[in-house]
């Protein structure tokens, strides 16, 4: 396994390791503003899909679609974004993002700009995430026993 010293994902310094198997993890981000946040990585340096092989592609997918569909189970997201961007971290990994229409970047991208929010927006969007941040423990625990069969 290609590791870099500069890469920060090949360095899995202070992450929140939800599960690990030889070939990648899965972390929780832990971003207020993003409860449920989810990070998919391949343990080895490579910056696309295509530099594995069809098992270990096969691999990767089927624990990102696992916390996709933990993540609709117990946290009940009115949406779930996935994205395999790399721009920035040029090292394969995805995002596993919950979403619901009254959170803080709702239609737009997470790493958009907010749109404005009315008072009674940003109020809702309070309570929800109390009720989200409630369900995050069982979301740790689903997660880690779906993983665990791949």
């Amino acid at each position: 396994m290609t590791t870099l010293a500069n890469c920060p994902l090949c360095q899995s310094n202070a992450e929140d390791v939800l599960w690990r198997s030889s070939q990648l993890r899965v972390i929780a981000v832990n971003d207020s503003d993003h409860p449920g946040f989810t990070r998919v990585i391949w343990n080895g340096h490579v910056s696309e899909m295509t530099e594995l092989g069809p098992q270990q592609r096969h691999e990767l997918m089927q624990a990102v679609w696992a916390v996709e569909r933990v993540q609709r189970q117990i946290l009940q997201p009115d949406k779930v974004n996935l994205a395999a961007l790399g721009n920035v971290v040029p090292h394969l990994h995805w995002h596993v993002i919950p979403r619901w229409m009254v959170d803080t970047h709702f239609p737009e991208p997470i790493w958009a700009a907010p749109p404005s929010r009315t008072v009674a927006d940003q109020q809702a969007w309070q309570e929800r995430r109390a009720a989200i941040s409630a369900q995050l423990a069982a979301y740790r625990d689903a997660l880690q026993a779906a993983l665990a069969v791949l």
